[in-house]
Order: C-alpha cells, then sequence, then structure tokens
C-alpha cells in the first residue's frame, strides 16, 4: 500500500480523524484500546507519521522548540509568553532555544530534532528559507514567525504568520516626510542582513523615491555587529556617531523600539528636544513606548496575535498530517505619539 495519511488510518480503525490525531500523540483522554489499534495499523504499513508513532511505544515526551533569532531583542518576549502559556495549555514542553545571528538556525534546530526528538517548531526571526534544503528535512512540522517574508510565491509550501515589515516600514516613512521632515536618518541593520532590517530599509528608501528625495548615504546608520542591532546601544551609539558627524537630520527612524529607546537618549544627552528639533519614530509597538517622555511614536505589530497564529498552526501541523500550508500577513498600526 502507498504511504497512509491519517484519514486512511481513521478509515481502517473505525474512527475519527482527530481521534487518530489525539492518539499518536499521546493525547491523555484516549482510550488504551483504541490507541493499541492505532498502533496495530501503524505497525502493519510501516507508518511513522511526524516522527510521532514511535512515541506511542517508547516515550511522551512533547516538547516544542523556539528557535530565537535575536533574543536580545524585547519584541520577541511577550511573544515567548504566549508559546509558553499555550504549550502548558496542550500539556508540551517548551524548548527554548537562542541562535546566535551569524549561526544557522536551521541546522541548530536539526540538531535539537535529534536530541529532543521534537514534536514541532517555532522559527522566530531570523531567514530560515536561505537554507530550504536543511529546512525540508527537517522531520518535525514547523511554522515561520516573525520572518523576513520578501516574496511569498517562495514561502507557498511553509507555513508563516508576519507582517508586511516593507509596506508597514514605508508607512511610517512617509509619515514623518508628509509631516514636514526632510531629512530622517534610519537607524538600520548590518549590510549583510537578509532579514527584516534589510526589508525596513528598503521600505525607508522606497518611501524617499516616491516623495522624490535621493537617498543620502550618510542617513543610513549601521551598527558594528549584527549582534548588537536590536540593542539600546546600538540606539544610543548611532545617534551619537551623527551628532559627532555633524550630519545634519531632523528625524530618526530606529528598525525597532528598542534602538528608538537608545537613540532618545542620545538626543536627550545632546540637549535635542523631541520632537521640536528631532521627530522619533520606533518599529515593533512596545508597551514601554507608551510611557516615556515623550511617548513614543511606532509601527505597532500585534504581537500577541501573530504569536497565537503560529503556535495554532504548529498544533494543527502536529495533529493533522495533511493540514495545508497556514499563511498569515497582519497589518501594523502607527500609533502616533509624542516623539513624532
Amino acid at each position: 500500500m502507498e504511504k497512509l495519511t491519517i484519514k486512511e488510518i481513521a478509515r481502517i480503525c473505525g474512527i475519527s480523524v482527530s481521534t487518530v490525531s489525539r492518539a499518536i500523540n499521546n493525547h491523555y483522554d484516549i482510550n488504551p484500546e483504541t490507541k493499541r489499534k492505532v498502533q496495530a495499523v501503524i505497525d502493519q504499513y510501516g507508518y511513522v507519521p511526524n516522527n510521532s508513532a514511535r512515541n506511542l511505544k517508547i516515550s511522551d515526551a512533547r516538547n516544542i522548540a523556539v528557535m530565537v533569532k535575536g533574543i536580545t531583542n524585547p519584541f520577541f518576549t511577550s511573544m515567548i509568553k504566549v508559546f509558553e502559556q499555550e504549550c502548558c495549555n496542550h500539556e508540551y514542553s517548551l524548548v527554548l532555544q537562542h541562535v546566535e545571528d551569524r549561526a544557522n538556525e536551521v541546522e541548530v534546530a536539526a540538531l535539537i530534532e535529534k536530541e529532543k526528538r521534537l514534536n514541532g517548531i517555532i522559527f522566530l526571526g531570523g531567514s530560515p528559507l536561505d537554507s530550504r534544503e536543511k529546512l525540508d528535512r527537517l522531520q518535525a512540522p514547523f511554522v515561520l514567525c516573525s520572518v523576513a517574508v520578501n516574496n511569498a510565491a517562495d514561502f507557498d509550501s511553509y507555513s508563516y504568520v508576519a507582517i508586511d515589515d516593507k509596506t508597514e516600514s514605508r508607512k511610517i516613512t512617509d509619515y514623518l516626510l508628509d509631516s514636514g521632515r526632510k531629512r530622517i536618518a534610519i537607524l538600520a541593520a548590518i549590510e549583510e542582513d537578509c532579514s527584516i532590517g534589510t526589508l525596513r530599509l528598503e521600505g525607508y528608501l522606497d518611501s524617499l523615491i516616491a516623495h522624490g528625495i535621493p537617498a543620502d548615504p550618510e542617513l543610513i546608520v549601521r551598527p558594528l555587529a549584527a549582534e548588537n542591532t536590536y540593542t539600546y546601544e546600538n540606539g544610543y551609539a548611532g545617534v551619537r556617531k551623527l551628532i559627532e558627524q555633524n550630519i545634519p537630520f531632523d528625524a530618526v527612524y530606529a528598525i525597532s523600539d528598542a534602538i528608538a529607546l537608545g537613540a532618545m537618549r542620545a538626543l536627550h544627552d545632546a540637549g535635542l528636544r523631541i520632537p521640536e528639533d528631532v521627530a522619533l519614530c520606533g518599529f515593533d509597538g512596545l508597551e514601554i513606548g507608551k510611557y516615556l517622555m515623550p511617548s513614543l511614536t511606532t509601527m505597532a505589530q500585534p504581537m500577541d496575535m501573530i504569536a497565537m497564529d503560529s503556535i495554532r498552526a504548529l498544533f494543527d501541523q502536529i495533529n493533522q498530517e495533511d493540514a495545508e500550508p497556514y499563511h498569515k500577513i497582519f497589518p501594523g498600526e502607527l500609533r502616533k505619539m509624542e516623539s513624532a
């Protein structure tokens, strides 16, 4: 017989697809006799869906890994809390794995998969599609969360939940230009970046072009190292560089709120008023931005919704082997606060 699907196992056993899924995933409310019946069919046809049937015999391990690329970015904190709560609700353990900026998150995931026998993986940030062949060799189902979706067609075969970084970045640059700012400095990612930092820079450049303003390379400020990108220190150092090199600017657009917080302190230390002398915008919508003086104008992402959709899409893939890839692009929300 050709490779079975969960639907065919359900037909042979005379039970529902959802019951087969719960049996394969060791759900607590499955009757032992039903579980033995499912296992017998799996054994007869040599079928091991998502590496989970083996768990029926030798282990009750239920692990989901979150591969975090850029763990210093506070934007991920609330999302990880959602993952933790949902894993707890579904009786899974969460394996949180920090991936260094220059490390390959897919290679790290493959190693963790072997060690922990993962049921599922969430790639949080980064550019997993750069290692497509290695990604396709993963046995556990996975979801790409808050990754750079620069060409949706490339992602057709994979589940992803994100925002349109390029479009939303253009909107916030449009807002600054339409409010009368002419010299907008962007605190960007490193030149080698191939993730959301590049898309947000492209959105900034598209806005300048649409307004007939040539891009000034001096206003594109990059960090010294990739690991420093989404940090307060980077924001502070970027603004200090502009000031010390006497580069004129009347607005600062930081590609994350964490960077914007450091930039705000540097502007204050230099005696520059926000927004009278320099407008300041961030990107992400961190809660702390509302409580700053002045409060931070930012492009807010629906962090909890992105996280919830991602983990639910992953559970759907775990419980339904033939589940279709899930694609969701959320809109951002321009929060017009006091800093711009």
